[in-house]
């Protein structure tokens, strides 16, 4: 666990010229939906490539929310979904069938939500 996180840290400094020439100009809207992509794609690697120390706070508000809503939508994203898939016995295919209806009227609540606070 430590050499994933040293990595993770090692990944986020390569990639922070990256973040303040683009990232940095997104809007955090945009932000937030992109991040969606979470649902099949781990949150700590897209967290260490994304967040710099060039963003605002509503980004990284929009980003991280984007990352935690979608990170349960989908088994893939994260090891906590792995395990209670593994341990409850549920398929992908069964956990999408209630991660989906779920998850998708809560991302536009939060986008919402998000859109009226900032």
């Amino acid at each position: 666990m430590y050499l994933f996180v040293a990595g993770l840290a090692g990944l986020s400094s390569g990639l922070w010229p990256l973040v303040d020439e683009y990232i940095s100009r997104m809007s955090h809207w945009a932000l937030f939906w992109m991040n969606s992509i979470s649902a099949i794609v781990d949150n700590a690697t897209l967290t260490a490539a994304e967040i710099g120390l060039s963003l605002t706070r509503m980004q990284q508000r929009s980003i991280l929310m984007g990352l935690l809503i979608s990170g349960g939508i989908l088994i893939p994203d994260n090891s906590p979904n792995i395990v209670a898939a593994g341990r409850l016995g549920i398929t992908s295919r069964e956990w999408a069938r209630v991660g989906l209806p779920a998850g998708l009227p809560l991302m536009i609540v939060c986008f919402v939500v998000l859109r009226w606070i900032g």
